[in-house]
C-alpha cells in the first residue's frame, strides 16, 4: 500500500505538468487505472491495453528462456565441448552452463531493446503531452527474439530508435502505425548491416569473433553456424532431424527456433482471444500451398538438381513450417491487431498471402532464404486495401438485396 500511495501522490503532484505522462505510465503499469467512464456507452471489462500486452509477453517468455539455453547449447556444440542433444528434454541441452552463456548474451539485448525503446516513447510522450503508449511492451520483447544472438548492442539501439520513431511515432503512435514496429526494426538491421543479419557465422555465439581471430593468424578451428535455410539454399540438405527442427535445437534467431513452444504460445493467444486464429490458420494454408506447388515443379523435373532453387524447392512442403522464422512470424507478428486486416474475410486473405509469399521469397531469393519478414511487411501495407474491398463487397451485396426487396 505504501508504494501505491507514494506513486499516487507523485501522480497528483505532477498532474498537468510535462512529466505527468511518465508518472502515469509507471502508475498504470503497476496498478489498474483509477479513471472510469461516466458518459456514453462503454464496455465493462477487467483488462486494458497494458494487460493485453502483458498476456502476449507471457506467451513470449518460454521462447525467450528456450532461446537462452539454445544460445549456450549451439555455442558449446560448435566448439565440440558438448554432446548433441537427443531430444527436447535432453540433459545436454538444459544445463546451467548453457543458460549462463544465453543469459550473458541475450539479457543485454532485452535490456537495450526496452531501455532505448521506452526512452524514446517517454520522450515523445513528454514532448507531445500525451500518455505513454503501451505498444512497445510487446515490441521490446519481440525485438531480441528475432535477431542473431551476437548482434552488437549499439547496432540494436540504433535500429530500435529508427523503428520506434520512423515505424510508429511519425504515424501518430500506437494504433496508427502502418508497419509492424518489431519487423521495421528487423528490416532496418538487415538492410543497414546485412553482414550481421545473414550468413553462416552470426547465429552461433562466438563464431564471428573466432572467424576474425583465424583471419588474423590464430590457429583455431572455424565454427560453422549455418541455419537450415542457408544450407538448403546451397543445395547441401537440411543436416538436422525433423524433431530437432520441431523442438528448436538448431541455429537461428534467439526465439524463433522452437516450433513446439511457438505452437503452444499460439494456442494460448487464441484461447485468450488476443491472437487471430483465422490469420494463423490461413498463413499455414498459404505456406503449404506454395510448398506443394514447388514440390510439384521439382517432381515434374522442370528444375534440376544443379539449379540454385532446387534445395528449397525440393524440401518437403510441410517442413517449411518448422524452419526459419515462419512459425514465429505467423503467431506473433502477422496477427498484430494494428497492422493486420480487421475484417474476418480480410484476415483469411491477408493470412493466406502472408504464408504464400513467405515461401515464395524464401525459395526465389537464395541470398536471403527467409521471407516471412518481407511478406508480413508487404501485407501490412496492403491490409487496409484488402479490408476496403471486403467492406465494399459487403455494401454492394446488401444494396443488391435491398433493391430486390423493394422491387
Amino acid at each position: 500500500m505504501g508504494l501505491k500511495s507514494n506513486l499516487h501522490n507523485l501522480k497528483e503532484k505532477y498532474k498537468g505538468t510535462k512529466m505527468a505522462p511518465a508518472f502515469n505510465a509507471i502508475h498504470t503499469f503497476l496498478y489498474l487505472p483509477n479513471e472510469t467512464t461516466h458518459n456514453g456507452t462503454h464496455i465493462k471489462v477487467a483488462d486494458d491495453l497494458k494487460r493485453t500486452m502483458n498476456t502476449v509477453i507471457m506467451a513470449l517468455v518460454p521462447c525467450l528462456i528456450f532461446g537462452m539455453f539454445n544460445a549456450g547449447y549451439q555455442h558449446y556444440k560448435a566448439l565440440g565441448e558438448i554432446e548433441a542433444a537427443s531430444g527436447f528434454l535432453s540433459a545436454s541441452f538444459w544445463t546451467v552452463d548453457n543458460l549462463i552463456v544465453g543469459l550473458w548474451q541475450v539479457l543485454p539485448l532485452v535490456i537495450v531493446s526496452y531501455g532505448v525503446g521506452l526512452a524514446v516513447e517517454f520522450i515523445f510522450a513528454v514532448i507531445k503531452g500525451h500518455e505513454v503508449e503501451e505498444g512497445y511492451l510487446v515490441t521490446g520483447m519481440l525485438v531480441p527474439l528475432i535477431v542473431p544472438v551476437d548482434t552488437p548492442l549499439w547496432m540494436l539501439a540504433v535500429a530500435v530508435v529508427f523503428g520506434v520513431v520512423i515505424g510508429k511515432e511519425v504515424f501518430g503512435g500506437t494504433g496508427m502505425n502502418i508497419l509492424n514496429p518489431a519487423l521495421t526494426i528487423r528490416a532496418f538491421l538487415f538492410f543497414a548491416y546485412p553482414t550481421w543479419m545473414s550468413g553462416d557465422k552470426v547465429w552461433v555465439h562466438g563464431a564471428v569473433e573466432r572467424d576474425q581471430m583465424i583471419a588474423a593468424g590464430e590457429n583455431l578451428d572455424a565454427i560453422s553456424g549455418e541455419t537450415i535455410l542457408g544450407s538448403l539454399a546451397q543445395n547441401r540438405g537440411a543436416g538436422y532431424e525433423v524433431m530437432d527442427m520441431f523442438y528448436g535445437i538448431i541455429p537461428g534467431s534467439v526465439g524463433e527456433t522452437s516450433t513446439l513452444l511457438i505452437l503452444l504460445a499460439g494456442l494460448f493467444l487464441v484461447f485468450t482471444k488476443i491472437g487471430s486464429w483465422r490469420i494463423m490458420l490461413s498463413s499455414v494454408i498459404g505456406a503449404l500451398v506454395m510448398g506443394l506447388i514447388f514440390n510439384a515443379v521439382v517432381s515434374s523435373e522442370w528444375i534440376t538438381e544443379s539449379s540454385k532453387f532446387y534445395g528449397l524447392m525440393s524440401t518437403e512442403f510441410w517442413h517449411h513450417l518448422l524452419i526459419g522464422g515462419f512459425a514465429f512470424g505467423t503467431v506473433f507478428m502477422a496477427t498484430d491487431p494494428v497492422t493486420a486486416s480487421q475484417t474476418n474475410k480480410g484476415k483469411w486473405i491477408y493470412g493466406f498471402l502472408v504464408g504464400f509469399i513467405s515461401i515464395m521469397i524464401r525459395v526465389f531469393n537464395p541470398a536471403y532464404p527467409e521471407g516471412v519478414m518481407l511478406a508480413i511487411l508487404l501485407m501490412n501495407v496492403f491490409a487496409p486495401t484488402i479490408d476496403h474491398y471486403v467492406v465494399q463487397g459487403n455494401v454492394k451485396r446488401r444494396m443488391k438485396r435491398l433493391k430486390v426487396k423493394t422491387a
